[in-house]
């Protein structure tokens, strides 16, 4: 059975990680949906197909930049987690956004 603390850590990780996912993925996510607009206007109402096409592909593009980027700050993460002489304690504290 888990304890107290666990339960409350277990909150605050699931919470971070949510806030992590909306604050890298919104402007990704909005990005992406205003291209997929841009192109259905240039490719049904101004007729221009080719130009609705190439726009079509931007969406997959964008999202593709966010997650690399935030694959890179879950590996900074990672990396001062594991830093000799790092304690595990000072690691958590510094992820979690508590120093």
């Amino acid at each position: 059975m888990a304890s107290r603390q666990q339960i409350a850590e277990q909150e605050v990780t699931e919470q971070s990680a949510e806030e992590v996912g909306e604050e890298a993925m919104g402007p990704a996510f909005v990005a992406s949906a205003a291209s997929v607009g841009l192109s259905l206007y240039y490719f049904f109402l101004r007729g221009e197909r080719e130009l609705g096409t190439f726009i079509g592909l931007w969406p997959p593009t964008i999202l593709a930049f966010a997650s690399y980027f935030n694959q890179r700050k879950m590996l900074n993460q990672l990396q001062s987690i594991t830093q000799p002489g790092t304690t595990l304690k000072n690691a958590f504290d510094s992820m979690m956004g508590n120093r």
